[in-house]
């Protein structure tokens, strides 16, 4: 049963028994919810600080994972189905490392794995709490993480998109929209579309496509992932989905190189990307830049709206 004194809130009591089986007798904080001291919101602190925009999701998918094993009867069975994701902190093949396990931030990662440690051990996953198990750990979140956006703000944006409308209604409704997510992002930073982050099995195991031709969605406003196709898919054709955004996506061969190679560890060699191999090696910032440079652009707003944008 679930401790009376647990003050998290949950969407039914059926999701709350579910959270208390699987994983959150563990996490439980209890009357210690808010104590600044707890060392589950030391590790939740620390990461906000180190992480931009601050969010706890990543770090608290590593501390269910560690939970969810303790918690099971079988641990055996979790720790298999933990290593089917790729969980490499490097591609020694492509001399590539993972952008958050560079050199610059070992020091914060050293904090991290103590916090972590203090926080969380278990005898049964010790090799998660090694510093290279906690970075296999770190990288496995980063590379198979999927952000869970059950916006109902963004399931209308989307309906928007999809009508068809004459030119000058288009305008007028793409130019609200945009408006509106700037008048959010002044009372509540940044707007996501993301209420967490998952792993999903069958998602991490789709391969990345500048030109994907399917999608994974949140339809239903939960934490049920569906993955559609966006084109006709042939019987034996690879299934492939973006692990861009569609902004990502529409910026030059180098941007999406240079994204894919710090979060994904890989060259991508996609149709799109063969067919632009002669671009030059330049990211879209840098072409913004140049352009800016070349058209003399220097106005003080537009450069904070646009850096602020990014």
């Amino acid at each position: 049963m679930v401790l009376s004194v647990c003050v998290v809130m949950y969407c039914s009591s059926e999701c709350r028994q579910a959270a208390a089986d699987q994983y959150h007798k563990v996490l439980c904080l209890g009357p210690s919810h808010e104590d600044p001291d707890h060392p589950i919101n030391k590790l939740k602190d620390a990461w906000r600080t180190m992480h931009y925009p601050p969010e706890t999701s990543s770090i608290m998918l590593m501390a269910r994972m560690v939970a969810a094993v303790k918690q099971a009867k079988d641990k055996a069975h979790w720790q298999k189905l933990f290593s089917h994701f790729c969980s490499r902190t490097a591609n020694e093949e492509e001399e590539i490392a993972h952008k958050l396990l560079g050199e610059q931030f070992r020091g914060q990662l050293a904090l991290l794995h103590s916090l972590f440690s203090e926080a969380l051990y278990d005898d049964h996953l010790s090799r998660w709490f090694v510093p290279e198990g906690f970075r296999s750990l770190f990288a496995l979140v980063g590379t198979n993480g999927q952000g869970i956006g059950t916006s109902s703000l963004s399931q209308w944006v989307h309906a928007c998109d999809a009508l068809e409308l004459p030119a000058q209604q288009r305008e007028q409704l793409d130019s609200f929209i945009d408006q509106l997510y700037k008048d959010i992002e002044k009372e509540t930073g940044d707007f996501l579309n993301c209420e967490g982050s998952g792993l999903f099995m069958l998602q991490s195991s789709c391969n990345h496509s500048c030109i994907p031709n399917a999608e994974a969605s949140f339809p239903d406003n939960n934490f049920l992932l569906h993955l559609s196709a966006l084109s006709d898919i042939s019987p034996g054709e690879e299934i492939c989905i973006s692990y861009l955004d569609c902004c990502q996506r529409d910026r030059s061969r180098h941007s999406r190189h240079k994204i894919l190679r710090e979060n994904y560890l890989f060259v991508c060699s996609c149709p799109k990307c063969v067919s632009q191999m002669d671009e030059l090696d330049m990211t879209s910032e840098e072409e913004d830049e140049e352009e800016g440079e070349a058209e003399g652009e220097t106005e003080g707003d537009e450069m904070e709206d646009e850096m602020t944008d990014v």
